[in-house]
C-alpha cells in the first residue's frame, strides 16, 4: 500500500514523534503518583534513560511504544513497506532494549516495562503497577 502523505508531510509527522513525556508515559506517571509513589524521571546515569526511576527502591519502568520497540501485540509489527529501512532499525531497537535490561538487572536494579496496548485496561495497570513498586523483591 502506498503512503497516503507526501514524504516532506510524513518527515514533518515523524519528526512530532517525542521520545520523552509522551502519553502513555504520562499516563504511567499519573497513576504511580496517585499510588503515592515519588520517582525520578529520565536518569540519565542508568542504562536506557529510565522513564520513571525509583532509587530507593532500586526499581525502574519503561513506557514502551508497541510500534517502535517491537512489541508482540498487533501494533508492533514491521512495517510492509521499506522494509530494507525499518526492519533494521526496529531490530536495534529492540536489542538495545534488550542490552539495557541486562545492564539495570546486572547492576542490581528491577524493572518493569510497561506497554503502550496495555494503558487500555487501567484496573490491570494499577494491580501491575502496584504489585512490582510494593515488593520486596
Amino acid at each position: 500500500m502506498a503512503d497516503s502523505l507526501t514524504p516532506e508531510k510524513r518527515s514533518a509527522n515523524m519528526a512530532k514523534i517525542r521520545a520523552k513525556h509522551t502519553k502513555p508515559e504520562m499516563l504511567v506517571r499519573r497513576m504511580v503518583h496517585g499510588l503515592g509513589f515519588r520517582y525520578r524521571l529520565h536518569r540519565k546515569d542508568l542504562p536506557g534513560k529510565p522513564d520513571l526511576v525509583f532509587g530507593p527502591r532500586r526499581k525502574v519502568i519503561f513506557v514502551h511504544g508497541c510500534f517502535w520497540h517491537l512489541h508482540s501485540c498487533r501494533d508492533g509489527r514491521i512495517p510492509g513497506t521499506r522494509r530494507d529501512y525499518w526492519e533494521p532499525k526496529l531490530m536495534r531497537n529492540k536489542q538495545r532494549d534488550a542490552e539495557h535490561l541486562a545492564a539495570l538487572q546486572t547492576a542490581g536494579w528491577q524493572v518493569l516495562t510497561v506497554w503502550e496496548c496495555e494503558i487500555q485496561d487501567g484496573e490491570a495497570l494499577q494491580i501491575r503497577l502496584r504489585s512490582f513498586l510494593e515488593s520486596e523483591d
